[in-house]
Formats: C-alpha cells, structure tokens, sequence
C-alpha cells in the first residue's frame, strides 16, 4: 500500500524532474566523454615520432632524369667528287687519307710519291694561289684602298666573313687575308677590281694556267667557292712552284697572323695552316682549301731533310687528315733520306 500511495502521488513530480534532469546530464556527460577521448588521442599522438625536416625534404625531392647516352658520331658521308668517284678506296703505301696526293723534289722533279695525281678534282680554296699570281702579275699598287662591296658577297655557299660590307682595306692587306687566312670576300675584291674587272680577271687566271702548262685546270671565279674550278695534283704541283718564284706570295702565304684595322675596329687573322707554327717544319709556301666537294685540301712547298719538296694533298677524309697525311710524307722521306723510294698508286683521270 504505502508503494502503491508513494507511486501514485509522486508520478506527475518524477516525471517533470527526470526530464529537467536527463536534458542536463546528457550534455554534461557527452562533453566529459568527448573531452577524455580527445586527451587520449592527443596523448597518443605525442607518442609518435616526429619526422625531420631532411626526410621532408627527400620525399619532395624531384626523381633525377636518366642520363642521355651519347650517341656515336656519325660517319663522314659528304659527297666529295672524289668519294663519288671512288678514289678513297685507292691504296698507297703510307695509307694515307687522302684520296690524292704527289709528293715530288722541286729541284730535280723526282716524284718521290703519287696516288690518283692525275684525278680532275675542285680545288676550293687552292684557287686563291693562282688569284694571288695574277695579281702580283699585274704589278698593281699594294695601296690602293679597295671597298668591300654586296658583289663579294658569297653567294655560292653562303659563307661568312669578318669583313662587313663598306669595309675598306688596301690590296695589299686583300692578297694577305686571301693567302694567309683563305678570306673569301679579300679574294673576290682582288679580281673584282682587277683592271677591265672581274671577267677579265677569270680570263686571266685561265691563261696563266695554260702558260704553265696546267691542261687539266680551269676556274671560273677568284675563291675556290665554285666546285667548277677544278685541277689535278700534277697541276697543283706546277701552280706551287710558280707561285714560290714570288718573293711576295711566300711571305704572305707562311706568315702566322696578322692585324688589320677596318675602320675603327682592329681584326686578328691567323694562318689556316697550323704546320706553319710547327717547329718541325720549313715551310717556304702553302695553301689550305675546303668546299664539300673538294674535301680537305693541302698543298705545300718545304724543306725535309735537305731536299726541297712539292707536297700536294686533295679530298682527304677529315679536317685533321690533310695535316696527318703530310706529317706522315714527312717522316716516310726522312727516314728514306738516304736512297730514293718511289710509292705510288692507281692513277686516275
């Protein structure tokens, strides 16, 4: 009974306060509980290694690129006439990499070697030691000044030059940069100003050849830029011998380097021989040429071993091959000094 009476009276109050109570215990006890599972997990936290800064950075660290492998260079396969005709595969006994080469005693004329010397081939720059002959044939005055005008422009091969269009030199410094340093635009300016101009000129270049019996030779302009002015190594050999009579031409052509002043600035040339700085050589008169069709071009007058020697080297293989081919004929003939050997080759026309 007294439950029952304590039931029944109490219920209405009971009710009101369990629900006054549950809105407030609820949230307290929610808090209490978040906040305890909140300082467990920072606590655990704390327990955790911290990572440094270097492994950071590592892990931001870009993946370095594979290196590139270097490719082989690729072989020679310009179109020289000469390869086209296939006299690289002509052997010699020096196993030079020349196609053509004569080598012969300017006093006596022996030929001491011959390979293809009778090949009709461009001679490129080699042109310029006949452009220099007539020019000192002519007997003009080294002094004059002479314009660079757009006319020695090369078109042939689009080759540049130092000396810009306007510049103003004497002939004299012309046939030096010509001989020494292969200036085309020098070369072009000498023939362009030739008195009657440069038709004339041409004209010119082409009889002197014939005067000295040179019958396979023939040139159309004063550079060697034209694959069309052509030669073989037996002419070539005349032309050098030639062109040594001059006082002149063997000056310019061995001289090492020269200044020149065009206009307010100062130019340094150099020879396009570097054997002419060498120790080991004596070298009397030389002249270096390259067009693609040509090859590497090379003909020299020097002493070796007390014999005066014609050294003539066309259409070898690579830039250096021309200086190797002859530092090669130079050790072949002082170590044949004492009796005379002859080499030679297949000849071709």
């Amino acid at each position: 009974m007294i439950l029952g009476i304590e039931s029944t009276a109490l219920t209405p109050i009971n009710r009101l306060f369990f629900r006054r109570f549950m809105s407030l215990c609820v949230p307290l006890c929610l808090t209490a509980f978040m906040s305890v599972a909140t300082y467990a997990a920072d606590n655990n936290n704390a327990r955790k290694p911290v990572k440094t800064a270097k492994s950071s950075v590592q892990a931001n660290k870009p993946v370095p690129k594979a290196r590139k492998v270097a490719k082989a260079k690729q072989t020679d396969t310009r179109s020289s006439y000469g390869r086209v005709a296939g006299l690289h595969q002509s052997g010699d006994a020096l196993d030079l990499r020349s196609s053509v080469a004569l080598v012969i005693d300017q006093d006596t004329h022996e030929v001491l070697l011959r390979k293809n010397d009778q090949a009709v081939l461009p001679i490129a720059s080699l042109t310029k030691l006949m452009t220099g002959l007539v020019i000192s044939d002519a007997h003009l005055s080294s002094s004059e000044m002479i314009a660079i005008t757009q006319e020695d422009v090369d078109t042939e091969k689009g080759s540049s030059s130092r000396l810009a269009v306007g510049s103003v030199l004497s002939r004299g410094d012309l046939l030096h940069l010509a001989l020494m340093s292969s200036e085309n635009r020098a070369a072009h300016a000498l023939g362009r100003t030739y008195p009657g101009g440069l038709s004339v000129f041409v004209k010119a270049m082409n009889e002197r050849a014939r005067g000295l019996g040179m019958a396979s030779t023939s040139y159309v302009e004063p550079t060697g830029l034209s694959s069309r002015n052509q030669s073989s190594a037996t002419d070539l050999a005349v032309l050098v011998g030639a062109a040594y009579n001059v006082p002149l031409l063997r000056e310019l052509s061995t001289s090492p380097g020269r200044e020149v002043a065009v206009g307010r600035r100062t130019l340094q040339y150099n020879t396009t021989n570097r054997l002419v700085k060498s120790p080991n050589w004596d070298i009397g008169l030389q002249k270096t040429g390259y067009i693609s069709e040509a090859g590497q071009c090379l003909v020299m007058q020097t002493k070796v071993s007390g014999r005066k020697l014609i050294m003539v080297f066309l259409d070898s293989a690579g830039k250096l091959s021309r200086i190797a081919d002859a530092e090669r004929v130079r050790r072949w003939v002082e170590t044949n000094s004492a009796h005379t050997v002859v080499a030679s080759s297949s000849n071709a026309g």
